[in-house]
């Protein structure tokens, strides 16, 4: 099958701004996911998709090519995930190349193990399944989540009975970490989600394959796990 790595790189980030070329322990953030994508042998090409000269810049010395930077309509807070990769599978089209994959790498999950991409790719070479996607123990699990009610009363999202059930035989309950999104071409653009109705996961369970950087908090907390992770 033919695979796209896509690694989407907005410059205009809010609350951190300029994480992307920012240096993360020894290397800018992008250059992580940049550097993991070269790593994986079945990905048949990889896109950088960014606005920013100076992260196209990056990539192109790091033997990844940026033909050309995304259309500014594609880099305002209101464009989406699925809107860049359309454009790109578009652009990829027209030059004549069509791919059966799609896999959506974000910078902002700076570290990824092989594993878990290739066994997703296992799943969904399998037939069983129209995407996978990476999963960690979400940090609450739904049945201890509450709401305010109309009424101002506090309620929870899920069943109240379930509510009160005892932590021990709550359900194992997942949040999806962002670190890897692997989905066939033809549902990506029929449904027009990451999420399919046939979607799969893997199961990420070390703390730095799940850090997702947006804030000066979370980058904080990611170069410790990181810095932890490379002296085991």
């Amino acid at each position: 099958m033919r695979v796209l790595a896509i690694i989407p790189a907005r410059s205009g980030s809010k609350r951190l701004p300029g994480k992307n070329t920012k240096y993360l322990i020894n290397k800018p953030l992008i250059s992580w996911t940049v550097e993991f994508a070269q790593s994986v042998p079945w990905f048949t090409a990889i896109h950088v998709s960014t606005d920013s000269q100076e992260i196209a810049d990056m990539c192109i010395n790091s033997g990844v090519p940026v033909p050309h930077l995304r259309p500014a309509a594609l880099a305002t807070d209101e464009a989406t995930t699925f809107d860049v990769v359309q454009d790109v599978l578009n652009e990829q089209r027209s030059n004549g190349q069509v791919f059966d994959l799609v896999a959506l790498l974000q910078p902002t999950t700076p570290v990824r193990f092989k594993q878990r991409w290739d066994e997703a790719y296992h799943l969904l070479s399998s037939g069983h399944y129209d995407a996978i996607v990476a999963v960690s123990e979400a940090a609450t699990h739904p049945y201890l989540v509450f709401k305010n009610s109309e009424q101002g009363f506090l309620e929870p999202w899920v069943n109240r009975d379930m509510a009160i059930t005892r932590s021990q035989d709550f359900p194992p309950a997942y949040a999806v970490n962002g670190s890897l999104y692997l989905i066939k071409v033809s549902a990506l653009l029929e449904q027009k989600t990451f999420f399919p109705k046939k979607c799969g996961s893997v199961i990420c369970s070390e703390p730095v394959e799940n850090s997702d950087i947006d804030t000066l908090f979370d980058w904080r907390v990611t170069e410790m796990l990181i810095t932890d992770w490379m002296t085991q």
